[in-house]
């Protein structure tokens, strides 16, 4: 397995041409993805947006290899991932999960646990390094003795998104980070991802229903549909100007219930 190579600006990650079938039981393969090529870049935030079923959630668990594509490639710094190691991948491609799993214990030992796995002290609960990601995060230092199982559901979202920035990923991968989070709270972590994006020369790649959140933080955004980009571009461009019946269709639904 090749190293993680480091991440430029111009190629942090890069899919071309990705394609994903899938098949269950006897019956015909499924076409999940379909001609699927992007760049994603550092210091920049790529939203994903589309109607449930048009093939998000199997994007993004391509992007630090939760799944392969069945044909085509995501490359990494320009190195295909399949040349990588898995566990190092995904300290380098960090994902926050729509819904975030909890170790036992407080949230200090849950933001501890990457370093647990990867053989490294533990950061003290004074640490700089962990103090910027609670910060980062909207957390209170306060939250570190609390134990991380009896957080709300919006709570244990900002410590899973603390708990990987905490390892200094290049990559971060946002599931729907704001879907447990009344509008206020989703507007202050919204505001959190830019600049984790701007100062920390992250490449961030966000799955969302929220059209609005992507509006104000995306630097482009693409239009998933049945397995295939529709439209891509600033969100702007896409939400005042649809070229697409599918991306008008779209924006014309329900806006996403607050919680």
């Amino acid at each position: 397995m090749m190293a993680i190579p480091a991440l430029e600006k111009e190629e942090s990650l890069r899919l071309e041409q990705v394609c994903v079938l899938r098949q269950q039981g006897a019956g015909p393969r499924r076409e999940l993805l379909s001609g699927i090529s992007f760049l994603a870049a550092s210091g920049e935030i790529s939203a994903i947006v589309g109607p449930s079923g048009g093939g998000k959630s199997t994007l993004i668990r391509l992007l630090n290899r939760l799944e392969d594509p069945t044909s085509g490639a995501v490359y990494l710094g320009g190195t295909d991932l399949r040349q990588l190691d898995p566990l190092q991948l995904r300290r380098q491609v960090a994902l926050v999960a729509q819904k975030p799993f909890m170790f036992q214990g407080t949230v200090l030992e849950n933001l501890q646990r990457s370093f647990v796995y990867a053989g490294k002290p533990l950061l003290a609960p004074d640490s700089a390094e962990l103090l910027r990601a609670l910060a980062a995060s909207r957390l209170d230092e306060e939250f570190l003795t609390r134990d991380a199982r009896s957080l709300s559901l919006g709570e244990q979202q900002r410590v899973s998104l603390a708990r990987a920035l905490i390892t200094s990923p290049g990559v971060l991968l946002l599931d729907e980070p704001t879907s447990a989070l009344d509008r206020r709270s989703a507007e202050e972590l919204g505001q959190a991802f830019r600049e984790i994006s701007r100062q920390q020369r992250l490449c961030v790649v966000l799955v969302t229903h929220d059209l609005a959140l992507a509006g104000r933080i995306a630097d482009h955004c693409l239009f998933l549909d049945g397995g295939r980009i529709l439209e891509a571009g600033s969100p702007a461009e896409l939400f005042t100007r649809p070229r697409t019946a599918q991306l008008a269709r779209f924006l014309a639904g329900p806006a996403p219930q607050e919680v």
